[in-house]
């Protein structure tokens, strides 16, 4: 059976850890070429050269590259271009979440995070628009179930990821039939951004599955447990992919049943 992005090209962003590289991983092993950027250099380019030795060098392309920075990005578009030729997928997936309640948060840091939520997906995907209006690809964006289920705790992040979650819809109806637009909305992943937590914790004798149990109790995630980030790429691969040819505008929860949205 021929693999399902065999002969495709996609991007991601933020890909050096947690569901970014799970991402560049399952789209390697579902034959696509891929193209990786993230900040950190040192960090990426171990990766690059991992997945170079499983995959194949001439599959593989990494760029250190801030998503923040229109000029980079745009360099990092013609990179591909040059490269591949073409972009299949575009996965915004840079970014993450910032504990504040309304009376900590400072005017920087609203700005901070609007700057970073909303142009972590106006950047790459200007840059990356003509080949996908070319190739009739689509985008996905990860994005945060905080966009429909605020928490006080994080309130500038849930506003700004409200705010994406907009753009994606807007977008969804204006590139439209050439790109599809869709999203993920992630509930608890045992991403980074959670290891750092856990480390960080109050009773040091706790186990990582204790802690991550009693979070996801605590929570009231009804499976019980955190996702994993290979749980998160499943839903965008099959997003990105062809399977989901009439599918736009769209947003898939993996929350392990957290939302209690209708």
């Amino acid at each position: 059976m021929k693999p399902p992005y065999e002969g495709q090209v996609a991007v991601v962003t933020g890909g050096s850890s947690g569901i970014g590289l799970a991402t560049v991983q399952l789209l390697l092993e579902q034959g696509a070429k891929v193209a990786l950027c993230a900040r950190g250099e040192g960090r990426l380019m171990d990766v690059a050269a991992v997945l170079a030795r499983d995959f194949g060098a001439d599959r593989v392309l990494a760029q250190a590259v801030n998503v923040l920075d229109g000029a980079a990005v745009t360099a990092f578009a013609e990179a591909v271009q040059a490269r591949f030729g073409t972009v299949d997928l575009l996965v915004n997936n840079a970014g993450q979440g910032r504990v504040s309640t309304f009376a900590d948060t400072t005017d920087d840091a609203w700005r901070e995070e609007y700057e970073l939520k909303l142009f972590s997906q106006i950047n790459p995907t200007r840059a990356f628009l003509p080949m996908l209006r070319a190739s009739n690809g689509a985008i996905v964006a990860v994005n945060s179930l905080l966009s429909y289920q605020p928490e006080p705790h994080m309130v500038c992040t849930s506003s700004a990821r409200a705010g994406v979650q907009n753009l994606l819809k807007s977008l969804s109806v204006e590139l439209a039939p050439e790109v599809r637009v869709n999203s993920i909305l992630l509930g608890l992943v045992g991403s980074g951004q959670w290891t750092r937590r856990f480390a960080a914790r109050e009773d040091q004798s706790i186990s990582r599955e204790q802690w991550y149990a009693d979070l996801a109790r605590k929570k009231g995630i009804p499976l019980g447990r955190l996702g994993d980030p290979a749980e998160a790429a499943a839903a965008i691969v099959f997003l990105g992919s062809r399977a989901a040819s009439y599918i736009t505008g769209a947003q898939l929860e993996v929350s392990g049943g957290l939302s209690r949205y209708i």
